[in-house]
């Protein structure tokens, strides 16, 4: 195919994405919300409900993140940074991590982040939004980064969506740019550090 034909190919795969993105948000707006228990987490300011996470807002949005032994969630994360303030501007935005209070304070100060986050170490909350599995060997627990999203609705906590984080999803656009390029990703990860910025 020539380039001319592909970009109109690729058009056109975009036109049905975004028909697709209709439908899904029709069926998001008519979601039955999912009663949720008021979770105790570890604030960096102290023990925090998350229904104190909304502050004054209606709406919460949950970072289900991994923590500092993964690079990709921390990839995502620097992500989250950039928008902060405009997704702040609209709902409450945290990030939960199973991390203690102490260490998501210097990981976040070394990366400069600026949203708040929460530790649900402890608590039942990321199993009980689907975020934790066992690993394969059933010896330990494997956290599983996704992302809840939760309104207080006449005085009950519900949550009214969640999905998956991962790559090609909708949340981090470093592999949508990978994808421009025609072999893509191509084997690349990830990382904390790269040698250049």
């Amino acid at each position: 195919m020539t380039y001319a034909q592909t970009m109109s190919a690729l058009k056109a795969k975009r036109r049905e994405i975004a028909a697709i993105r209709n439908e899904m948000a029709a069926l998001q707006g008519a979601v039955q919300p999912e009663p949720v228990r008021d979770y105790q987490l570890s604030g960096w300011s102290g023990p925090v409900r998350l229904s104190e996470l909304f502050g004054d807002k209606r709406d919460l949005i949950v970072i289900h993140n991994m923590g500092t032994s993964c690079p990709a969630c921390t990839m995502w994360a620097d992500g989250f940074n950039g928008v902060y303030h405009h997704l702040a501007d609209r709902a409450a935005f945290v990030v939960s991590t199973p991390d203690p209070v102490t260490t998501q304070k210097q990981f976040a100060g070394s990366r400069g982040w600026r949203f708040p986050m929460v530790s649900h170490d402890g608590s039942d909350f990321a199993r009980d939004m689907g975020y934790w599995r066992k690993s394969e060997d059933g010896a330990r627990d494997l956290w599983w980064p996704g992302v809840s999203v939760f309104q207080q609705r006449e005085g009950q906590l519900v949550r009214v969506s969640d999905t998956e984080l991962g790559p090609h999803d909708d949340f981090c656009p470093v592999w949508h740019f990978l994808d421009l390029m025609p072999e893509g990703a191509d084997g690349w990860q990830p990382k904390f550090r790269y040698a250049v910025a």
